[in-house]
């Protein structure tokens, strides 16, 4: 295991140039300390890394030094067919690239590993859009996926709740999500989320972006995300479940049927079980909890049972008068 973090530690060296200690125990999830063993281990084995001391210091190799341990593994040679995201490649205006790189990438692979990747590419394919959700990419994609690769600022206009908005940011990434893309961006002190699609106009700045020292895009989304939906379910409703409600609830919202479970009481004689959900706000609890159909009822709080009974007395009305 050590071994394998020591290789992965030199090449990202290699890759990323001078990374502070902490950048790489967030990297790879050790601790600091453990990340000073393991560049002196390096040191001791010839490999010319050193420390630069300071606000902006860190582990850096010296200028020129390369290495070619970069061999995959059977098991990382037959991954190299999933890392084709042809779609949002094309959306950014690099599928051509892409694809070429891909192709390039798989030829330059012993032929063993080779065919095991074009067999995996042949028999597996990704695709992030959800079920109806083909669109266009939005306009302000390009301009942000350039301003994004050549650390520029950018000045937006942008659509949110609130209304419409102007906003400088410092661009930080791209995130595709369920077929939407976001914009993870620096604003002051604040890293912040925006939807692309909200975009309504953007203008790209010949100031450069300065990114957060040590930012690292997957991790800091991963802990957003986990974040946002903490704070969109705020609300507790008391609920009941049918059988068939449960496995619709771990169907359309499974983080939310996790957690009840955990709530969950023992089934009645008819298999229904009470439970407590984590629902939204406002009007979108009543939505998702019509998506359960008959099979949910809501004991508490009484405003959303009676929210919910009204909202299927409308329904009947809606249908019957025909």
């Amino acid at each position: 295991m050590r071994a394998s973090r020591l290789l992965s530690l030199l090449i990202l060296l290699q890759l990323r140039g001078r990374q502070s200690a902490e950048a790489l125990a967030r990297e790879f999830e050790v601790s600091v300390r453990t990340i000073y063993r393991d560049v002196e281990q390096l040191s001791a084995a010839g490999v010319p890394v050193f420390a630069e001391r300071g606000r902006h210091g860190g582990f850096e190799l010296l200028g020129g030094y390369t290495t070619r341990l970069t061999g995959l593994t059977r098991g990382e040679a037959d991954a190299v067919g999933l890392l084709g995201a042809v779609q949002a490649a094309a959306e950014l205006g690099l599928g051509e690239d892409a694809q070429s790189a891909h192709r390039k990438l798989l030829a330059s692979l012993p032929a063993a590993a080779g065919s095991g990747a074009q067999r995996v590419a042949e028999r597996f394919h990704l695709d992030p859009q959800s079920w109806y959700g083909r669109r266009s990419p939005p306009p302000a994609l390009r301009p942000l996926a350039e301003a994004v690769w050549s650390d520029h600022r950018v000045a937006l206009r942008y659509r949110s709740w609130k209304g419409e908005v102007d906003r400088e940011v410092a661009p930080l990434g791209l995130v595709l999500k369920a077929g939407d893309w976001y914009l993870v961006a620096a604003v002051d002190s604040d890293v912040r989320t925006y939807r692309v699609g909200a975009i309504q106009s953007i203008a790209v700045r010949d100031e450069v972006a300065r990114r957060p020292e040590g930012f690292a895009l997957a991790a800091h989304w991963a802990d957003a995300v986990a974040r946002f939906e903490d704070r969109l379910r705020s609300r507790a409703a008391r609920v009941r479940l049918s059988p068939l409600g449960w496995r619709l609830l771990h169907e359309q919202q499974p983080s939310v049927a996790a957690t009840a479970e955990a709530h969950a009481a023992a089934p009645d004689a008819a298999g229904w079980r009470d439970t407590v959900l984590a629902v939204e706000q406002g009007e979108q609890a009543l939505r998702d909890l019509l998506r359960l159909g008959a099979e949910v009822e809501v004991l508490d709080p009484p405003e959303l049972r009676r929210a919910l009974a009204e909202e299927a007395a409308r329904i009947v009305a809606l249908h019957a008068s025909h």
